[in-house]
């Protein structure tokens, strides 16, 4: 087999129609840093991700002292996988060879910092701050980042508290400190740094979606969403075809207009916004709502005046006129501020047999009170942080609510539902095994008198339907809980509990203790 230009095989498409196996001997064969990149990446977003990281390992094996080649599939593994250990393991080695390369110095650190070893992180920042005086601004900049995307904010606030109290601030730094100050409650001083960061950099998108997503937090809609509309939508990279379409925007005339509402965030940011659809039809569009399958059954079942397709599955149609992202739907509906949000619950509707059905299957005794303790687990190393931020575990969720005198369901989804062969505190029902899609999980609610959960999908769920829910949320809410407070204007029905530290034992403590009082208070129907 003659040498193979990956490059090229890459731009044909080749990848698609090649096997892992030839790709492996291709890179074997030609180990340069260029074909490790475009092979692993190529992978990686496949969602190959098992096999891109054996082969980035294969071939750094093959190659120990080949440090390009070492950095870039440490670089690889550090954005797609939460696999920290091995890219310390990998920029230890690189440093036998190369101890004053500053690149494994710096991501040797952040592999340390993100498997949860922040004292020993911070102590080789320091060394590196202390050997690079030179460098302090950048420095600064990246592991302060660092620190925020690992979810040490605090610790990141402090960094650049101390810096750019004797240092003027790039933009960079400024951003990061507003990111810091919103992360740990402070949206509106958060808005004044970004507003000196775009003074620099005004064009910069991550500072506009920073600086949108703080006026959010802070109620700000008006101002927020002006930026937030104009930020890249996030489709992991896909481009739609309706996306060349004009985007929609507030005061546009749709009626008549034949209008594509697309899914581009999460389930639970669908559920949320779903809710101005009705605003849509009362101006008179021609609804087409295109989302993923979890959603499919319970947007049809609660939108009947509206088309709703499978999002992977459809293609190219003329006359429309305009496409829109769901969580833009606020924006278009001109919501300025926090009074503005439609008061229309419930605005989901489930099967009635499916209500009956998962009624019939519950046990008799109540209250019932479903659990959910961990969101969706995700590969790709920002959403591994991001989950780790807002998850907890059955026996810490546990420990804390039980025993009480109630009758417990899981509404666990995904891999965390595996943490209940391990259980043995009470019991818990476990129903998940019926559950077909979201459709299913909201008929399951109906027959509920209080859900309880991390800050995932099901809670916005229990909102849309009235139910009581309590949110355990993160320390470093997300934008739409505010921050501060137990309630929330986008659903009536929720209390909210807030993590005051990275940990949830003590909040998950507040929670049991106002449980046991729930419990005592409770009424059936």
């Amino acid at each position: 087999m003659q040498k193979t230009d990956l490059a090229a095989l890459c731009d044909n498409g080749a990848l698609e129609h090649l096997d892992v196996d030839i790709w492996g001997k291709a890179l074997l064969k030609d180990p340069t840093p260029k074909n490790l990149a475009l092979t692993g990446e190529a992978l990686f977003l496949r969602g190959q991700w098992l096999d891109a990281l054996r082969l980035a390992l294969e071939v750094v094996n093959a190659n120990r002292n080949n440090v390009p080649l070492v950095m870039v599939a440490a670089g690889m593994i550090a954005k797609h996988t939460p696999r920290h250990d091995i890219v310390a393991a990998l920029m230890r080695n690189v440093l036998r060879y190369d101890p004053d390369n500053l690149q494994a110095r710096l991501a040797l650190a952040d592999a340390i910092v993100a498997q949860g070893d922040v004292t020993g992180g911070c102590a080789l920042y320091r060394e590196i701050m202390a050997s690079h005086p030179e460098e302090g601004n950048s420095l600064c900049e990246h592991i302060s980042m660092s620190l925020l995307e690992t979810g040490y904010a605090f610790e990141g606030l402090q960094i650049l508290s101390a810096w750019l109290s004797h240092m003027p601030g790039t933009a960079a730094l400024l951003n990061n400190m507003a990111c810091a100050l919103e992360r740990t409650g402070h949206s509106e001083l958060a808005i004044a740094w970004y507003e000196k960061a775009l003074e620099i950099a005004p064009d910069d998108p991550t500072i506009r979606f920073g600086y949108a997503l703080a006026h959010l937090k802070a109620g700000n809609f008006h101002e927020g969403g002006k930026y937030y509309v104009k930020r890249t939508p996030l489709t992991n990279g896909i481009n739609w075809w309706f996306m060349s379409l004009p985007p929609l925007r507030h005061g546009d005339d749709v009626a008549g207009k034949k209008v594509i509402v697309y899914q581009e965030q999460g389930l639970g940011d669908t559920i949320q916004f779903i809710r101005f659809v009705p605003y849509l039809l009362e101006k008179g569009a021609e609804i087409t709502i295109a989302t993923l399958p979890p959603l499919l059954r319970l947007l049809t079942l609660s939108f009947p005046d509206v088309t709703v397709r499978k999002l992977t599955d459809f293609h190219r149609e003329e006359g429309y006129s305009y496409a829109v992202p769901i969580p833009d739907l606020t924006f278009v509906a001109g919501v300025k501020s926090e009074s503005d949000i439609p008061a229309r619950i419930p605005y989901l509707r489930a099967d009635e047999h499916d209500v009956r059905r998962f009624s019939a299957m519950l046990p008799a005794r109540r209250p019932r009170i479903g659990l959910v303790w961990a969101g969706e687990r995700r590969m790709q190393a920002e959403f591994v942080a991001a989950d780790k931020r807002r998850s907890t575990t059955l026996a810490e969720m546990g420990a804390a609510l039980t025993p009480v005198d109630a009758t417990l369901i899981s509404l666990q989804f995904g891999a965390p539902r595996q943490e209940l062969t391990a259980w043995q505190g009470q019991p818990l029902f476990d129903p998940m095994g019926e559950i077909r899609d979201m459709a299913d999980t909201l008929a399951l609610m109906e027959s509920l008198d209080l859900i309880i959960s991390v800050d995932t999908s099901p809670v916005h769920l229990a909102g849309a339907i009235g139910r009581p829910v309590w949110l355990v949320s993160r320390w470093d809410a997300c934008w739409r809980w505010g921050d501060s407070g137990d309630t929330s204007p986008w659903y009536p029905s929720i209390r909210i509990f807030r993590a005051q530290e990275r940990g949830f034992a003590p909040v998950l403590k507040e929670v049991g203790a106002a449980l046991q009082q729930w419990v005592r208070d409770w009424k059936a129907d």
